[in-house]
């Protein structure tokens, strides 16, 4: 059955859809990681000129949700570079090598 799925055409789109390769990873932390950052520093900044600490967790919590928004989807800019996996042995490869 198993076979049979991965054999339809919609599972290759949705594979591309699901996975991502091992450089769009780091590049959604380093994203992940800057988007928190700079959330942090603004809204200290906010925070501070209005004297407000619920409007440094509130841009805090905005800078949250985007970079969600951004990292957790698998978006093309994330799939530049996809693996190559080699080709599944045939059964009489198999028993050549036995």
């Amino acid at each position: 059955m198993a076979c049979f799925i991965s054999s339809l055409p919609i599972w290759s789109y949705i594979n591309s859809w699901l996975f991502m390769d091992f450089e769009g990873q780091r590049r959604a932390e380093k994203i992940f990681q800057l988007i928190i950052v700079l959330a942090a520093i603004v809204g200290f900044c906010i925070g501070y000129a209005f004297q407000m600490y619920s409007y440094s967790i509130l841009t805090l919590g905005c800078g949250c949700l985007l970079s969600c928004l951004v990292c957790l989807f698998n978006w093309p800019w994330f799939q530049l570079k996809p693996l190559n996996w080699q080709k599944p042995l045939t059964d009489i490869e198999d028993k050549k090598s036995k």
